[in-house]
């Protein structure tokens, strides 16, 4: 089965499927926005901008580039997602193709696997040049493989060699089917609630420690996902680094 679902004919009808969710959603969910005024301030002053969300919200992320920022005054942003070299990257990596947005293919960084090449060097290099000429590059900070809403220090490797803010991007939907997935992956159903939050831009300067910036940025991505998931109408839960739902 795994094979099958790998074949090319197989993955270029993934690809077109996931793409299609994504528009309709994008197009259909009554959104509710938070913190997109200051959102929007903090990157027209921004070189590039790494934007942060959870890895199970991958059929939400192009929402808010559909909804908001490709639209935000600034610069003429370039977008791409690092997304991992795995068979299962692969469909999304086309599907978001279609709504404008370039895959870069490779890890970040996988301790459990560091023996493997998983295009984690050369997959950065890219990210770096992307955000140095002012471009957008979404991260899924605990992503490719957990732990399910633990930030990584990938992420802050990335826009500190870039000298780029990163921007926490909260987003939820209700109702929604969960998978019990390691990351708990959401898909969201049209015609439904979604909210969208935006928090507070977080500098990435070279002489801070990276290990501070990632307890940060995780205090930063816990609470805008609280937030997002509060306004959908979720119970919050106590626990810090794991969503409600």
């Amino acid at each position: 089965m795994k094979s099958l679902f790998r074949s090319k004919p197989v993955v270029i009808l993934l690809g077109f499927l996931i793409w299609t969710w994504m528009a309709m959603i994008g197009h259909t969910l009554r959104w509710t926005v938070e913190g997109e005024a200051e959102a929007k301030a903090a990157w027209a002053k921004a070189p590039g901008v790494v934007v942060a969300a959870w890895h199970s919200r991958i059929m939400l992320l192009p929402s808010g580039w559909l909804k908001h920022i490709r639209d935000w005054p600034g610069r003429d942003a370039s977008a791409a997602m690092l997304i991992s070299l795995s068979g299962d990257g692969e469909p999304v990596a086309r599907a978001i193709k279609h709504l404008g947005i370039r895959p870069i293919r490779g890890s970040a960084g996988n301790k459990k696997k560091a023996g493997k090449d998983k295009g984690g060097i050369k997959a950065v290099a890219e990210a770096v040049r992307l955000l140095k000429a002012g471009g957008v590059l979404c991260i899924t900070p605990d992503g490719p493989r957990g732990p399910r809403e633990v930030v990584s220090l990938g992420a802050i490797m990335i826009a500190q060699r870039a000298g780029s803010p990163i921007l926490p991007y909260a987003l939820a939907a209700k109702p929604c089917k969960r998978f019990d997935s390691w990351d708990r992956f959401i898909l969201p159903f049209p015609f439904t609630r979604g909210v969208i939050v935006y928090g507070e831009m977080l500098e990435t300067p070279r002489s801070a420690s990276p290990e501070s910036l990632r307890a940060e940025l995780q205090r930063r991505m816990d609470a805008v996902t609280r937030r997002a998931e509060a306004l959908a109408g979720y119970p919050i839960a106590d626990t810090a680094g794991q969503s409600a739902i």
